[in-house]
């Protein structure tokens, strides 16, 4: 598990989520914790933005998520092949951002097609120092979905 607090990686990762044009801005480990609002599933994940996309990919090989959700499919594969890590902010309908433990922040993002994607971002990017940029991108992508609160 210590591996997947690796910037590289998860810049690699993201990456393969990115769609053509865009530049990933910010990117951090995060953890899913659930996948509809009457589903919860907790796994790692990588939650990155771009200017017009919230990326969501998965840290490890499809170890934690099934196939009963369809808005979250294997994440490793590219967009050309499964755009379901890649959200358009034009897509969300609201985020609810609330305080969670330990300094965590907690998302609850709510999609336009009634689809819904809480997350939690750490305050911490791990141990070991493997994500030496985690405040400052987490202070990116909070400030992109602040947008959608209300």
């Amino acid at each position: 598990m210590a591996g997947i607090f690796d910037e590289a990686l998860m810049r690699r990762v993201l990456g393969d989520c990115t769609p053509e044009g865009e530049t990933l801005a910010a990117g951090i480990h995060g953890i899913t914790l659930q996948v509809n609002q009457k589903k919860t599933s907790y796994f790692d994940v990588y939650v990155g933005v771009t200017e017009h996309y919230l990326l969501v990919a998965e840290c490890e090989e499809r170890k934690y998520l099934t196939a009963a959700y369809p808005l979250l499919p294997d994440l490793r594969k590219t967009v050309a092949e499964d755009v379901g890590a890649c959200f358009p902010f034009g897509s969300i309908e609201r985020c609810e951002i609330k305080k969670g433990m330990m300094g965590a922040v907690n998302c609850s993002i709510t999609f336009r097609d009634g689809n819904f994607l809480k997350l939690q971002l750490p305050k911490r990017g791990g141990l070991g120092g493997g994500m030496p940029h985690h405040a400052e991108y987490r202070e990116t992508i909070l400030a992109r979905l602040e947008r959608f609160q209300g």
